[in-house]
């Protein structure tokens, strides 16, 4: 696929995903979700970790509403639809990668645009980053699993506080809230994040079993995460990495992992 909205490239191991429309900030458009599913497509086939990030002054100002896939006069629109279509989808693939995922976010991460970015494993903002479900000043409702990310990640009082008022929430504020892992000055965020990315993309084979059980152990209980963990133990077990990782704890050497 030729990418219009993104730029994709592989550096060390890490597929590096790149909204690319700065003059909206980065709004998601049917175009840019088609061509975002390829690439994170490609990504768990040719690398080790996904960066996902953001051209320019912000991370994604969410939907671009200006391009309107439903007509605006008829009374049963269905403003869902693309959901269904197209955008839904990339939360599911975030989810389901087999690969670790950072999200570096600089400025507005913003309506779906927020849920892209809280989906990450590991998500880095800068300074000047916020957080913003702004659904409720337009007559809508949150999307792209913000309703579950949110009141997993912050809480159910603090999902509602963002999402009924719909106000910024700032990098700072965010991180105090458990939304997100780090803060970092905005001139060092492309290079902190993907020093994590590079981090993450020499770890076992093991790392996309762990993403999977932290995600299923969100809406399991505590007998079926024994179970999936014994099962998750029994893959690992028998990966390569688990061959060097004894190898080297027994060598007291760094291990060498290949990610298989």
């Amino acid at each position: 696929m030729t990418y219009e909205k993104i730029l994709y490239s592989v550096t060390d191991n890490v597929a590096c995903i790149t909204l690319n429309d700065p003059a909206t900030l980065n709004a998601l458009s049917q175009t840019m979700g088609r061509e975002l599913q390829d690439a994170l497509n490609r990504g768990a086939q040719e690398a080790r970790a996904i960066l996902l990030t953001g051209a320019g002054k912000a991370f994604s100002s969410g939907a671009n509403l200006t391009s309107q896939d439903f007509d605006m006069a008829d009374p049963q629109r269905d403003v869902g639809a693309l959901l269904e279509a197209t955008f839904n989808a990339i939360t599911l693939k975030l989810k389901s990668s087999p690969v670790p995922v950072v999200s570096a976010v600089r400025g507005a991460a913003a309506g779906i645009g927020c849920a892209y970015a809280l989906a990450a494993d590991i998500i880095i903002a800068s300074e000047n980053a916020y957080f913003l479900q702004a659904f409720c000043n337009v007559g809508l409702v949150p999307d792209g699993g913000a309703t579950w990310l949110l009141a997993h990640a912050a809480g159910r009082a603090r999902a509602m506080e963002m999402m009924l008022l719909g106000e910024r929430i700032p990098a700072r504020q965010a991180h105090d809230w458990g939304l997100i892992n780090r803060v970092v000055a905005d001139d060092a965020l492309e290079d902190s994040a993907m020093a994590m990315a590079c981090k993450l993309a020499t770890g076992p084979y093991a790392l996309g079993l762990i993403r999977g059980l932290a995600w299923a152990a969100a809406e399991s209980s505590i007998e079926a995460s024994l179970l999936a963990e014994r099962q998750a133990q029994c893959r690992a077990g028998r990966s390569e990495d688990f061959l060097e990782g004894v190898a080297a704890f027994l060598q007291k050497r760094p291990a060498s992992f290949k990610g298989k």
